[in-house]
């Protein structure tokens, strides 16, 4: 969404904290300029909080730090700094600490304004009062307001100096510059508290974005290629009087719209109805509509900025990741990565009618996720959905019955099971067809035996004597192969076997490349049924990475 808050535009990406969904995480943190990272006053510093704080410094991305729910039981602030600091090597800087905690949590001591505040429980926290610090939290106060001054000196020399020989004539004004500054450089992370669900702290979080977080203009112009030659470096700076430029990080089927494609502006600005190059795929593609996004409400406006994210109606062809920019002036911009999805399901239409509106709905949701694929594995032919997770795949299947009225069938996909023997077995193989006219013959005797795992397939021609022509070998071979690709045991392929042809014999009119390639078919068969087979399981081999200290001697 979009708000305004004091007179700054705040561009708002709400992102799900779940593993399954990282891929909303990195498409985001791709094109914003700062985050706000939420912890839990209870929960603390969550596995998963360490895989966004680390997508964030892959990106470079400012953040400021938000404790929440400090009104719940258990709720512990300077644990979960200490967490930021030990778990997530990060540099925390409390800007507030809380009056109470739990039932108790009434407020929160400012330590820049060094003053109290207090939020109406009457409405909810939406009015606030400001008033003299509790005298049994005063010495807290200026303890946690040294160590954030001590922090901060180390990041401006002139603050170090004055802080040095007189700290109390720092002003707020300086004291928020020098916390801008240091912040937008990734250098440490200002820490605030409330209880959202409450509007507690809400209010001195939204100043904290804009007193704090960068704005477009406060970043370094983005650099991209020539889309025709990729030595050849661009640069783009947040200004409207340059050349359009923006990145599309996410699509959306819309029930009302069509597509939609969300964009980053990163310089320039876009009109609708007018043309823009997709120098990913080297086409034009015409603006149909701009509009703000407020989650499910739109808001169609007619021109959008640099700095903007705004959705776009009317690109037939452009993805996730794709650059557009002006027609005379292209740049190619970084794309964005996202990992391999990793669990797969089976997936059926319930009924013929659900086959077509299955195929449809199904590359909707892989067009909008890049985490997401549509597969057939062709040893089974079965249609198998992949992705982060089981959560994540839950919810895809949800939304195709939900969604798009799809009746679907859903299971684990069939194992990539294989056969093979465990002794040597021998057999033969007889194709014997008479039907009035010229007949069909041919017959076979295999010796069969196991070869080391990994070996793979072997056949040797031993005959002698001429008891089958030369002319018939490769089609026997290939009754062979036939029969181990559709398998015997349990109808798997067939692996690590030798098979020799010892012996045969054939008709001179009768016999043919068809009647030995069936009598191969069945000497296999025969052969491989009395040599003790068994199922192999896939097994993969997987490399696991971990801090030492975890790390058994």
């Amino acid at each position: 969404t979009t708000c305004f808050w004091k007179g700054h535009r705040i561009n708002i990406i709400d992102t799900p904290g779940h593993v399954d969904f990282t891929v909303e995480v990195e498409r985001s943190l791709r094109v914003l300029d700062g985050s706000v990272a939420v912890f839990c006053a209870v929960g603390g510093v969550e596995p998963q909080s360490e895989t966004v704080w680390n997508q964030s410094n892959k990106y470079n991305v400012p953040k400021i730090a938000f404790v929440n729910k400090m009104d719940r039981t258990g709720a512990d602030f300077f644990g979960v700094v200490k967490g930021i600091e030990d778990i997530l090597q990060g540099n925390p800087v409390p800007v507030q600490i809380p009056i109470g905690s739990e039932d108790s949590f009434q407020g929160v001591i400012d330590l820049i304004e060094m003053n109290a505040v207090y939020y109406d429980e009457q409405n909810e926290g939406k009015d606030i009062r400001k008033d003299q610090i509790p005298p049994k939290l005063q010495e807290d106060a200026k303890t946690y307001r040294n160590s954030m001054l001590e922090k901060l000196a180390a990041y401006d020399e002139a603050f170090m100096k004055q802080y040095v020989e007189n700290p109390n004539s720092l002003t707020t004004d300086q004291i928020i510059q020098v916390l801008r500054t240091a912040t937008i450089a990734n250098k440490l992370v200002p820490v605030l508290c409330g209880a959202a669900f409450k509007n507690k702290g809400v209010q001195q979080l939204l100043d904290a974005v804009n007193l704090f977080l960068p704005s477009p203009l406060d970043l370094p112009p983005v650099k991209g290629t020539r889309p025709d030659n990729q030595q050849e470096e661009v640069i783009r700076r947040a200004d409207y009087k340059e050349p359009f430029c923006g990145l599309a990080f996410k699509i959306q089927s819309d029930p009302h719209m069509g597509k939609l494609v969300y964009l980053r502006i990163y310089s320039g600005f876009l009109e609708t109805g007018s043309y823009v190059l997709n120098a990913t795929r080297k086409k034009k593609e015409r603006v149909g509509r701009i509009v703000r996004m407020h989650a499910n409400q739109r808001e169609n406006i007619d021109v959008a900025f640099a700095g903007e994210i705004v959705a776009i109606v009317g690109l037939s062809n452009t993805f996730t990741g794709d650059t557009l920019c002006a027609v005379d002036d292209p740049i190619l911009l970084e794309a964005i990565s996202f990992p391999c999805p990793v669990v797969s399901l089976s997936i059926a239409p319930k009924s013929r009618a659900d086959q077509d509106k299955m195929g449809r709905a199904l590359a909707r949701l892989a067009e909008e996720d890049p985490t997401f694929l549509v597969t057939t594995d062709e040893e089974t032919q079965e249609t198998l959905l992949t992705g982060m997770g089981e959560l994540h795949l839950e919810i895809i299947v949800d939304r195709l019955k939900e969604e798009y009225g799809v009746g679907c069938i859903v299971g684990q996909p069939k194992g990539a099971y294989r056969e093979t023997i465990l002794k040597p077995a021998e057999a033969e193989g007889k194709y014997i067809r008479q039907t009035g006219g010229r007949g069909q013959y041919g017959h076979v005797l295999f010796k069969i035996a196991p070869t080391p795992a990994g070996s793979g397939f072997k056949f040797i021609d031993s005959i002698k004597g001429g008891a089958i022509p030369k002319s018939f070998i490769p089609a026997i071979e290939k009754g062979v192969i036939e029969a181990m690709r559709k398998g015997v045991y349990a109808g798997y392929p067939v692996v690590d076997v030798e098979v020799e042809l010892v012996d045969g014999s054939f008709h001179e009119v009768d016999s043919s490349e068809l009647a030995f390639r069936i009598a191969a078919s069945i000497g296999f068969k025969e052969a491989f049924l009395k040599a003790e087979p068994v199922l192999l399981e896939p097994y993969m081999s997987l490399q696991v990475t971990s801090p030492e200290e975890y790390v058994n001697s």
